[in-house]
């Protein structure tokens, strides 16, 4: 996806196969998705290496140093095995400024009646999404709730992190390098999100509609209008944005 009026690129991770895919049950709860018995299965931590590596191999084909790259993460446990693949792989201590958890990353809450229930029910749910987005599963959190919470991260990640003006024909001479031409680049941040499926698709959804439907401030970040992207014929259809378990994404 063409990003130019953002300072920096985004890539998403959904986290690996889970104990929780293997078992065919919902944990969507803050509670239980932090507890270690929900984390990844062995297959899943497969796939975290498997991104991490081809994540490695794409912020190196752009040139972005490891000191530039910033890590968000969902605090479930499943997401942050999933990130530590990457934070080992980059040599980056899971405690650095680099690394940031947000609950805004959190998974989508499917309510009391359905935590730790068959994952069958992911079929009535989404029939629910595409007929109505704004209408939660009972006690849980609609489409339209998870679009609002994720709204937030674009904004937070490009106030957070500013990029840098370089001068080529400098940085060459220091670099020893030859034949560049006297001009300036921007050098901005790799930012990663790791978090679940829904979430990023729904992430996917609004960031495709808003980058169609509104402008951007000059300073990058996001219209704050986001009206005409919060509607049901766009909201809809965020299964269109699915993820495999350990899949990695650029996305902008």
């Amino acid at each position: 996806m063409a990003g130019g009026a953002f300072k920096n690129k985004y890539w998403v991770a959904r986290h690996g196969r889970s104990i929780p895919n293997e078992k065919g049950l919902i944990v969507s709860s803050l509670a239980n998705g932090v507890l270690p018995e929900y984390g990844l299965a062995a297959e899943g931590v497969l796939q975290a290496k498997a991104a991490a590596e081809l994540f490695l191999k794409e912020i190196r084909k752009e040139g972005i140093p490891f000191e530039k790259v910033r890590i968000y993460l969902s605090p479930f446990s499943r997401t942050r095995q999933t990130a530590e693949a990457f934070t080992s792989l980059l040599n980056l201590p899971f405690d650095s400024p680099q690394i940031k958890v947000t609950e805004a990353l959190r998974e989508r809450y499917f309510g009391p009646r359905l935590e730790l229930q068959s994952h069958d029910h992911y079929t009535e749910i989404w029939a629910l999404d595409e007929r109505d987005p704004f209408a939660p599963p009972e006690g849980g959190e609609s489409v339209a709730d998870v679009a609002s919470r994720l709204s937030t991260i674009l904004a937070m990640t490009e106030a957070e992190c500013e990029g840098t003006t370089i001068d080529l024909k400098v940085y060459a001479a220091q670099q020893h390098l030859g034949g560049i031409p006297n001009t300036l680049a921007w050098f901005g941040y790799a930012i990663l999100l790791v978090a679940h499926g829904d979430p990023l698709q729904i992430f996917q959804t609004i960031l495709h509609a808003t980058l169609d439907s509104h402008s951007c401030e000059k300073n990058g970040i996001l219209d704050a209008n986001l009206g005409a992207v919060m509607s049901a014929p766009i909201l809809s259809q965020h299964r269109k944005f699915s993820l495999f378990t350990g899949e990695l994404r650029r996305v902008m």
